[in-house]
């Protein structure tokens, strides 16, 4: 004879749905975290004061759209991606990859341009602003090229709030088809 709720099945679903209502709440912490960061990122982009180029994931983070300045002392690399221009016009940006002194590398956006035609630049001293990556976007670009769009604390996403309703939903759903799965069963057992 069948239990009118199977004991295994109920623990895992319970398991499993408890795991996601825990899930939705820990997204709801990351959410609050996150606008807190979000608006140190606003107030670190209102300092006009530099920051030397951080040389950690800590010192990174502090640094984080906060102006600075680097030498690119060897150019051992430059690529091209899609980027923004300061105009809003989309295109490309290219970015050098420099030795910056003590075997150490930094990337940086040194301008934008309609075509991904790699520009000539031999390196220096540059100044701009501490993107995530982490990669220095230059005020002024080299010669031939256009200023991409500053970074912008604005475009960091915070969906948190989106991902959590997502757990909170895969629960509900779950409980839902169970409890349907529970329905059938114990209709299947009185006919």
């Amino acid at each position: 004879m069948r239990r009118k709720v199977p004991i295994i099945a109920t623990v895992i679903v319970a398991a499993a749905v408890a795991t996601m209502i825990a899930l939705g709440f820990w997204q709801l912490d990351r959410k609050a975290e996150k606008e807190a960061l979000l608006a140190r990122y606003q107030q670190a982009h209102t300092l006009s004061s530099a920051v030397e180029w951080p040389q950690s994931e800590a010192e990174t983070e502090a640094a984080l759209f906060r102006h600075a300045q680097l030498d690119c002392e060897q150019v051992l690399e430059l690529s091209s991606r899609a980027g923004t221009s300061v105009e809003g016009r989309k295109g490309w940006a290219h970015v050098a990859r420099c030795a910056i002194g003590d075997g150490r590398e930094a990337k940086v956006a040194i301008g934008w341009s309609e075509r991904p035609v790699t520009p000539e630049w031999q390196g220096g001293t540059v100044e701009g602003i501490v993107a995530p990556g982490p990669r220095l976007v230059v005020g002024q670009p080299t010669a031939g090229l256009v200023p991409l769009a500053p970074p912008d604390p604005a475009d960091v996403p915070n969906n948190h709030l989106a991902y959590a309703g997502q757990w909170f939903f895969f629960a509900l759903t779950a409980l839902v088809i169970y409890m349907l799965a529970l329905r059938r069963r114990r209709d299947e057992m009185v006919d």
